[in-house]
């Protein structure tokens, strides 16, 4: 006597095909925000813009100094004390507006565009999205300001020679002041992240970031001369300044402390940011 044997249907698990497992590592999400970062037009521009600003305005007022020493002319207030790297600095405030904007742009382009929803759900613990934004744009912004940085000099070495401004890579404090202002529009552009993410609002983010660098210095200088004292060398854009500067008085800050005072406005932030990202909904 021979048994029949049945075999049980399918279930939907089983007809499914096997996935494989993907982890959410660090590395994978740098990755990710690396290709997000580089597809986008607006990266490109507003990259070669900054680097277009730092050594376009370098040259612009090196040619302007030496001009005026060649032909007679009497010296501005902000060439008098003029050296070749204050003068290869010169297009660090532009420098600083489209590195900034950029990075408001990298963080609130997302919520803008609601591919912020996407990003969260692949990440689902938010927080390495903002790490991972802020350091690859940052490391970016630094390299591109290295450059930019370096080859002003360069060129302006060679413009200058000769005249009293002239200065070489190896005189004391043009490579600690090179160095300085690189590492202070890297830290710029991870300002203008924690921004965007903080804000999540383009419009918001360049606003604020725009009246932290360039407003709010005008707007103190019309307290009174002991207010200015106390609050001037504390202020963002001033902190930054005081990381390249050549010479220092009482005024302002060292640049050990100009940088421990500008890495607290950048912790800080990026805390805003971080804490916003946690508590509320894309």
């Amino acid at each position: 006597m021979s048994t029949v044997v049945t075999s049980q249907p399918a279930t939907p698990a089983e007809l499914r095909p096997a996935r494989p497992a993907y982890k959410v590592t660090a590395a994978r999400v740098l990755r990710s925000e690396w290709a997000k970062l580089w597809s986008l037009r607006s990266t490109w521009i507003t990259a070669g813009l900054a680097l277009l600003f730092l050594v376009a305005f370098g040259l612009i007022a090196a040619f302007q100094f030496k001009s005026r020493i060649t032909s007679g002319r009497p010296m501005d207030r902000d060439f008098a004390s003029a050296s070749a790297l204050s003068l290869s600095l010169f297009g660090t405030n532009f420098a600083q507006l489209a590195l900034g904007v950029l990075g408001v742009l990298v963080a609130a382009g997302e919520y803008s565009t609601g591919m912020i929803r996407s990003t969260l759900a692949a990440v689902p613990r938010r927080l390495p999205v903002l790490w991972s934004k802020a350091t690859v744009y940052g490391l970016i912004a630094l390299v591109l300001s290295t450059v930019g940085v370096f080859v002003a000099f360069l060129a302006d070495s060679g413009i200058l020679s000769g005249t009293r401004a002239a200065m070489t890579i190896s005189d004391a404090g043009v490579v600690r002041g090179l160095l300085g202002a690189a590492l202070y529009l890297g830290l710029v552009g991870v300002i203008g992240v924690a921004l965007g993410a903080l804000l999540r609002s383009v419009a918001g983010g360049i606003s604020v970031l725009v009246a932290s660098l360039m407003l709010i210095p005008g707007l103190v200088s019309l307290l009174p001369s002991s207010w200015q004292d106390h609050i001037s060398p504390y202020l963002p854009s001033h902190a930054g300044e005081a990381m390249f500067a050549l010479h220092h008085d009482t005024t302002t800050l060292s640049p050990t402390a100009g940088l421990l005072v500008f890495l607290g406005w950048t912790v800080l932030a990026l805390a805003g940011a971080a804490v916003r990202l946690v508590r509320t909904d894309a």
